[in-house]
C-alpha cells in the first residue's frame, strides 16, 4: 500500500496539470468578465485607459482594421444611428497605423462624438485579449463592467441597442 502512495500523488498531480492546460485555452476575458486593463493611443496622440471610461454607462470594443470593408460598413451602420446609441460608449481599436485610423474615424465622424474614442493598440493587447479572428470583434459592457456578449464578426447598431435596452425595443 505504501508503494501505491507516490503514485496515487502522481497522477493526481497529473490530472491538475491537464485541467491548468485545459483552462488556459480559455481567452482571458472568459476567465474574466470584466473590462480589462487596456492602453489606447488616440488619434490626438493622447492615451486613452480603462481608468478613462465614464462610469455607469455600457461599453462596446470594436476591434477593427481601417480597410476592412466590413469595418467600413460598419462605421457607417453606427454612424447613422449615433443619436440612438448615445448612452453608450465606443471603444475603436486597431493595431494598425495611427495616420489610417485618423483618417477612418474622420471619415466616419467618429472624431467629435463625446461618446466615442478611436486608437491604437500599441501593444496589440485587445486583439490578444479577446483573441480576436475576424474583423469587426466586438464585446459589448453593461454599465457595471460586466461582459454581456461578445461578436466575433460583428453585429449591427440594432442588436447592440437591443442587448443593452431590452425594455425600450
Amino acid at each position: 500500500m505504501k508503494k501505491l502512495f507516490p503514485l496515487f500523488l502522481f497522477f493526481c498531480g497529473f490530472c491538475q496539470t491537464i485541467q491548468a492546460q485545459e483552462d488556459d485555452k480559455r481567452a482571458p476575458y472568459q476567465k474574466d468578465s470584466t473590462v480589462p486593463a487596456f492602453k489606447l493611443l488616440l488619434t490626438d496622440s493622447s492615451w486613452f485607459i480603462n481608468g478613462f471610461l465614464p462610469a455607469g454607462k455600457p461599453v462596446v470594443f470594436i476591434y477593427f482594421s481601417p480597410d476592412c470593408g466590413h469595418c467600413q460598413l460598419t462605421a457607417h451602420a453606427f454612424e447613422e444611428k449615433k443619436e440612438e446609441l448615445k448612452d453608450i460608449f465606443f471603444v475603436w481599436v486597431s493595431y494598425l497605423d495611427l495616420g489610417l485610423i485618423k483618417r477612418f474615424a474622420e471619415d466616419y465622424k467618429m472624431a467629435t462624438e463625446e461618446n466615442v474614442r478611436i486608437g491604437r493598440d500599441p501593444a496589440y493587447f485587445i486583439p490578444s485579449y479577446f483573441r480576436v479572428k475576424y474583423t469587426p470583434f466586438m464585446a459589448v459592457y453593461d454599465k457595471d463592467g460586466k461582459l454581456l456578449q461578445t461578436y466575433e464578426s460583428g453585429t449591427d447598431p440594432d442588436t447592440i441597442a437591443k442587448l443593452l435596452n431590452p425594455e425600450k425595443q
